[in-house]
């Protein structure tokens, strides 16, 4: 397993600030948040690329910024806006081609979006198979606003999907809708191929590392089991951390618990 930071951390700083910021405080791996339109440009993704490798960072995965409007082009029933998105896709898996990322973060319809299960797989699908021409897997995140929340319906969707199907576990957005995240562990299991990673307890859900009582032991020990090269990010809101220096901080506890499951240490 490996260890990162999300640029999200450090929102709203600029995009190439963020990474920037990360890279010079040694963070060696990191997923890139896409903040507006005009960051999918490949001059701006060139010039991100060069930023990656000046310092030697891998970026293993994409957010979108336009997750919030997933519900209204990827599951209404008027068939030109599922058109028009996948197209505009294309430019986040250019990007990601662009900086060598391979996970690409899918949020998905919100509760109560599309008519049944068997229309989620199938537009879903359409996502996933674009992705695959430019050698991306889209994943699908539980977020507690979606229909994702619910460790039940993921688990209903990796079995209908099969192989079509992955998974990036939010630990925040798990406790958030209620759940344990180990029952999102369950439903997807080797399917996870991505994590977001956070404490949680008594102050919050959305914790530095050591604020919490997240069992992160029995976590990874679980994760572990069923995708060991799976990828771990760090992702905390702006106010929940101090300066710089905690986040990396954090970054480091993750990589001394992360270890143990390196694939040269088992």
């Amino acid at each position: 397993m490996i260890a990162g930071v999300s640029t999200a951390c450090l929102y709203p700083q600029p995009l190439e600030e963020s990474l920037y910021s990360l890279a010079v405080n040694g963070i060696s791996c990191t997923e890139i948040f896409i903040n507006t339109h005009s960051e999918l440009k490949k001059s701006f993704s060139h010039n991100i690329s060069q930023l990656l490798k000046r310092f030697d960072v891998k970026c293993i995965s994409v957010h979108p910024f336009t997750c919030e409007i997933e519900t209204m082009m990827f599951f209404s029933e008027y068939e030109r806006r599922i058109d028009d998105i996948l197209e505009y896709y294309k430019l986040y898996f250019d990007f990601m081609n662009t900086v060598g990322a391979k996970v690409f973060v899918f949020h998905g319809g919100k509760n109560g979006s599309g008519k049944n299960k068997d229309f989620f797989c199938e537009r879903y699908s359409r996502l996933y198979r674009l992705g695959k021409t430019f050698g991306i897997t889209t994943a699908l995140e539980n977020v507690v606003r979606c229909r994702s929340a619910s460790s039940a319906f993921v688990k209903e969707v990796a079995d209908m999907l099969g192989n079509e199907f992955a998974f990036v576990l939010d630990t925040k957005q798990a406790v958030r809708a209620g759940e344990n995240p180990l029952s999102f562990l369950d439903s997807a299991g080797k399917n996870t191929v991505h994590v977001h990673i956070s404490d949680s307890g008594e102050l919050g859900d959305c914790l530095p590392i050591g604020k919490g009582r997240f069992r992160f032991r029995q976590f990874f020990e679980k994760l572990n089991s069923f995708n060991p090269d799976c990828s771990v990010i760090l992702e905390l809101y702006r106010s929940g951390f101090g300066s710089i220096s905690e986040l990396v901080s954090c970054y480091n506890i993750l990589e001394k618990m992360l270890a143990p499951y390196r694939r040269e240490n088992i």
